[in-house]
């Protein structure tokens, strides 16, 4: 049954990309700043990532955390990172521009898109904070992109399973709809037997301690609003990859 979906990993780093292979992923996507929503990675990442990997790579195209309304030079930072993105030999590329009033941006996400040329372009989480899901759905698929990911417009995927539901159904194959956030061993056989979904994004991650044995108390170099552990590093594990992935080939219709 598994040979009927595709497994996306939401990779923060080149060691969880080989992770996420090891583990059976069809797909990474490669993502700098996973606490801000995730950022654009470097060239170093996605030169070695390139390298290193048998199976489909995208980058997350996205300059800064926050919202999704980009500035004149924003965008031309995000249509170089595409341009370096087709150099690198990147499979596919994930973005998402929004106007003011939280509709699609035609004409932003257009350019982003025609600088991709023949990669794989996915619209990704932004379609979450969009004033109307249904509307921006046909916006998204007269622009050409091939999936759109999203968490049902909830905070986690589980919770979306409605919209998520009337998504998939609405779209046919148009598009692809792929379930993401808190997509994990214990729901995705429910997600994929609600929703009809076919393709699904996770990290499975876990946290590695940091080898450092002095730590100075007195500071954080995120700062105070950073709330992470700067002595731990969250990796993507392959056997969280591969019992999900399970889990979803075992389930029942």
């Amino acid at each position: 049954m598994i040979k009927d979906y595709k497994i996306e990993i939401c990779a923060n780093s080149v060691k969880s990309c080989i992770e996420a292979q090891k583990g059976g992923a069809y797909r990474v996507e490669l993502c700098a700043g996973i606490p801000e929503g995730g950022t654009t990675p470097s060239y170093g990442d996605i030169s070695l990532s390139r390298e290193l990997l048998d199976i489909k790579l995208n980058i997350i195209i996205r300059p800064r955390g926050g919202d999704f309304l980009y500035s004149d030079l924003e965008h031309k930072i995000m249509l170089k990172d595409i341009e370096i993105a087709r150099k690198l030999g990147v499979d596919g590329v994930v973005i998402g521009c929004l106007t003011p009033n939280g509709d699609i941006d035609k004409v932003r996400n257009r350019e982003l898109i025609d600088a991709a040329g023949d990669m794989s372009v996915t619209f990704h989480r932004a379609f979450d904070m969009c004033r109307d899901p249904f509307e921006s759905l046909e916006w998204i698929i007269d622009l050409g992109c091939d999936r759109i990911l999203t968490s049902g417009q909830q905070p986690k995927a589980d919770m979306g399973i409605d919209l998520l539901k009337k998504l998939v159904d609405i779209a046919g194959k148009r598009i692809i709809i792929m379930p993401g956030s808190g997509v994990n061993v214990h729901n995705i056989s429910e997600i994929a037997t609600s929703t009809g979904a076919k393709e699904f994004h996770f990290s499975a991650r876990e946290p590695i301690e940091s080898g450092m044995v002095y730590r100075n108390p007195n500071l954080k170099m995120g700062g105070t609003a950073v709330v992470i552990n700067e002595f731990e590093e969250q990796v993507t594990s392959s056997e969280k990859v591969r019992s999900t992935i399970e889990a979803l080939g075992n389930r029942e219709d």
